[in-house]
């Protein structure tokens, strides 16, 4: 594994810390600003709307940028963002604190995976990405629970510092580690745009903002459903989080040499058994051993879609992938901030704590029929032929299958 890899891996902890913890420190942050749960899920949607604006803007305007520099400038006001957060002295500010940390993140992953795949040969790319989110799902088992037993002990503006000083780590990590990739000659916004309106590529984002909001939907709340519904106490929550962290950690490892192997037939299973988990989870909840086993697996199958949804949007926009693989992160952040507002909608109403859960099972279910639709719109004659694992020739006349790595 080339060393770069570990360095964008300690980069996406970083994000993937931030972008999570604000789950568990909900019930906190609301007590010390003095507003609801509910209310206090904005902070997870203000950072989702910082990722969905800060993704195509950033990217436009780093077209020209060398990546490395490019990396290090986003992660740099990545660490920024955060300590904007620590010093917060209302809710207010703090909204305008998690934006700003928002800004870089779709922005960072749409360079490093395209980085991540220059990296090693066509027919392991999406094993590279994998690897690369795999700091985020690292982040689930140890940064986002570490972060949030110290935001319980020592207030969650202590944790916005740590992330910071991980902010600066990565940074030094990228500077040392990652080669000088220059920009390509031929890339600009222009063509990026071009890229972007691909039929394929707009209905692997529209999969993405449904499908991944059915997770979100019900892991913004989790900290409070531990607490509410399964019967744990509050020291239970970092556990909790931990096992959805192990989670998605299995399902980014199994989610690489499967999506190089068979990428849409992939992308159908996990959104599939994902629909599947969400509703068996509000009938399991109540009895504790159960829905530890319920919490595991809504990580796993969760996030097993987002590596082909990865390589899906990156393979068709594949002359100008940069934007596309940028545009990839706002949409599931579209889906962040969907699934935690209707998951917060569906709790305002009085439906009880594991109603996101069904609210998250028909966004899956939308976003299956979607991938279902794109799938068979991409078999299509005169519709151009990319295959699974990034190793991909185009074809203007051949159907592509978008099951398995055929082509050679």
């Amino acid at each position: 594994m080339p060393l770069a890899l570990l360095a964008l891996a300690v980069s996406a902890f970083g994000i993937g810390t931030t972008e999570f913890v604000m789950m568990g420190l909900l019930p906190n942050v609301a007590d010390d600003l003095g507003t609801s749960v509910p209310t206090a899920g904005y902070l997870v949607s203000a950072y989702a709307i910082g990722v969905v604006l800060g993704a195509p803007l950033l990217t436009g305007l780093g077209s020209r940028i060398p990546r490395k520099r490019m990396l290090l400038l986003l992660m740099a006001l990545f660490t920024v963002g955060n300590l904007a957060s620590a010093l917060a002295p209302d809710f207010g500010w703090l909204l305008a604190g998690r934006l700003l940390a928002g800004l870089p993140h779709g922005a960072f992953f749409g360079v490093g995976a395209v980085v991540a795949a220059t990296l090693v040969p066509e027919g392991r790319r999406a094993r590279a990405v994998a690897t690369m989110f795999l700091g985020l799902t690292v982040a689930n088992i140890i940064g986002v629970p570490a972060a949030t037993l110290l935001g319980q002990h020592l207030g969650w503006r202590a944790t916005f510092l740590v992330v910071a000083v991980i902010g600066l780590g990565a940074m030094a990590a990228l500077a040392r580690l990652v080669p000088q990739i220059p920009v390509e000659a031929h890339q600009n916004v222009r063509r990026e745009l071009r890229a972007l309106g691909n039929r394929q590529v707009l209905l692997g984002l529209l999969t993405a903002v449904f499908g991944f909001a059915g997770v979100f939907a019900v892991y913004s709340y989790l900290s409070a459903m531990t607490t509410e519904a399964m019967g744990f106490g509050e020291s239970s929550v970092t556990l909790v989080l931990a096992l959805f962290g192990t989670g998605m950690t299995l399902g980014a490892l199994a989610a690489g040499p499967l999506t190089d192997r068979a990428l849409r037939p992939t992308l159908y299973g996990s959104l599939a058994a994902l629909a599947v988990v969400l509703v068996v989870f509000p009938f399991t909840v109540h009895v504790q051993w159960a829905a530890l086993v319920m919490v595991v697996l809504l990580g796993g199958v969760g996030f097993m879609t987002t590596t082909p949804l990865q390589m899906l949007v990156m393979n068709k926009a594949k002359d100008a992938p940069t934007l596309a693989s940028a545009s990839n992160h706002s949409a599931f952040n579209l889906a962040n901030a969907g699934g935690a507002w209707l998951g917060g909608v569906a709790i305002a109403a009085g439906w009880g704590w594991t109603s996101p859960a069904l609210v998250g099972a028909v966004l899956a279910v939308v976003g299956l029929a979607i991938a279902v639709t794109a799938g068979v719109l991409d078999r299509t004659p005169g519709m151009s032929r990319v295959v699974a694992g990034g190793d991909a020739h185009i074809h203007t006349h051949e159907p592509d299958s978008g099951a398995r790595a055929e082509a050679h």
